[in-house]
């Protein structure tokens, strides 16, 4: 008989279960394998869940949990942040400099397959901060005003990329080739809308619902970055250096409602209102493993200081064509 998950839901924190008695990863799989049904069930009630107290101490230690709750893995596509490949599909979290926070977001929310199950180990815990928040969608959805809502089911939202050498990615590490034909093949399979640039860039653009549904609970969720990925988002200092560097039309990335209409200020403070209103956060610790269900929960980096380790792994894809789009996904062209 399998073990029953008993789950602590404190205020402000995302669900946990402490784990006693395993002393090795072979002990660590097989309990894995007798409470993956719970498992399942905690992630589409609460979205994330922290197990902690596993003995995973290394790289392979994760990727041996990982084979056991993720049977298909799914790649990382149309790459937009600095990663470090750590061998077998395990990733580093986020290259990012440690003083710098990220926002809430869902993985890969602008492509067409996208991972439904994520996974980050702590491998190093940093000496402050650096936690991975988490909101759940369900309650960000909830508490957007309802006009917002109902303009992003209407016409979705729209992702605007510049692929460059000089800022941001360039298109031959964001789509993992030098083929410039493959990349606009990629691109035309993908509804991704793309331009060559006389400086050799590449200037991409796409349309894409910002409300799903998830295809296992048939809960309705805010799924996109446009918040993540906003020109205002950005530093006001940094914003303003790169428009009069590049232009506005130059900036590594930049969202717009579908029909091409900008972001209000107020718009984009009661999309961030509405995450804060529904994120959680734990203190890392060395051995803590998180899964999020990637579609009921968005997730982010705090800044921290010191060593910090956080592997991640994403798998169990899934089509968007399968969560109910309440907009086709579309190219866009600039």
């Amino acid at each position: 008989m399998s073990p029953t998950l008993n789950w602590e839901v404190a205020t402000g924190k995302p669900a946990m279960t402490h784990v006693a008695g395993l002393t090795d990863i072979a002990g660590v799989r097989a309990w894995l394998e007798d409470v993956r049904p719970q498992l399942t069930a905690a992630l589409h009630t609460y979205g994330a869940v922290y197990l902690r107290g596993l003995p995973m101490a290394g790289v392979e230690d994760f990727a041996a949990i990982r084979d056991v709750l993720v049977s298909e893995r799914t790649p990382y596509r149309e790459k937009a942040t600095p990663r470090s490949r750590l061998g077998d599909d395990v990733f580093s979290s986020t290259d990012l400099p440690a003083s710098q926070s990220i926002r809430m977001h869902n993985e890969n929310s602008y492509t067409l397959t996208f991972p439904g199950l994520l996974l980050f180990g702590c491998l190093t815990a940093p000496e402050q901060g650096g936690a991975t928040p988490v909101a759940d969608c369900r309650k960000v959805l909830e508490a957007l005003p309802a006009a917002l809502v109902a303009k992003l089911r209407a016409v979705g939202w729209r992702l605007t990329r510049s692929f460059s050498e000089h800022i941001s990615t360039d298109w031959q590490t964001a789509f993992a080739t030098e083929d410039t034909d493959e990349v606009e093949r990629y691109c035309a399979e993908s509804l991704i809308g793309c331009s060559w640039q006389k400086d050799g860039g590449l200037r991409t653009g796409q349309i894409r619902p910002g409300v799903i549904t998830h295809p296992s609970t048939g809960a309705e969720v805010w799924f996109n970055h446009l918040l993540f990925w906003n020109e205002w988002a950005l530093d006001e200092e940094l914003r303003e250096t790169l428009v009069d560097e590049f232009g506005r039309d130059g900036l590594p990335f930049n969202t717009e409602f579908g029909d091409g209409q900008p972001l209000t200020s107020d718009d984009l403070l009661a999309i961030q209102a509405a995450y804060d209103t529904a994120t959680v956060r734990e203190t890392w610790q060395p051995g803590d493993l998180m899964l999020v269900d990637n579609i009921l929960t968005a997730h982010g980096r705090d800044p921290f200081r010191g060593d910090r380790k956080i592997v991640v792994a994403m798998g169990a894809p899934i089509e968007l064509a399968d969560c109910r789009p309440t907009v086709e996904a579309a190219p866009a062209f600039a």
